[in-house]
């Protein structure tokens, strides 16, 4: 199993940006980033493909356009702009598969938590 741990996450006000990071134990592995806002369903935001050459991003309305997934060797990113207060929910990184479907993830992070005030 790949170990994967997030950094990155915080306090900030509406408006701002952040840089979330996942290290993963492994290189050139298929990557993603979901979102768990409490007592919500845990929601997709964006995977790259191994080697970075291929991004899929949620359609969702209210993240289109401000999130932008990227990779560097075995370190993964979510630059998140605009940031609003419905974007707070704990971040996970995972690996091992690709596309927005959680359970078809093997690894998983311990998350790290943005919090967006207005």
């Amino acid at each position: 199993q790949v170990r994967l741990v997030e950094s990155g996450g915080g306090s900030v006000e509406a408006g701002d940006s952040l840089r979330l990071s996942c290290v993963a134990s492994v290189p050139l592995i298929a990557m993603a980033w979901f979102r768990q806002a409490p007592e919500k369903e845990r929601e997709f935001v964006a995977s790259i493909s191994y080697n970075g050459g291929s991004t899929f991003y949620s359609d969702s309305p209210s993240m289109k356009g401000r999130f932008t997934i990227s990779r560097a060797k075995n370190t993964l990113y979510l630059a998140m702009d605009n940031l609003k207060p419905e974007d707070t929910a704990v971040y996970y990184c995972a690996a091992g598969a690709s596309g927005d479907y959680a359970p078809g993830y093997s690894s998983w992070g311990q998350g790290t938590q943005v919090t967006v005030s207005s």
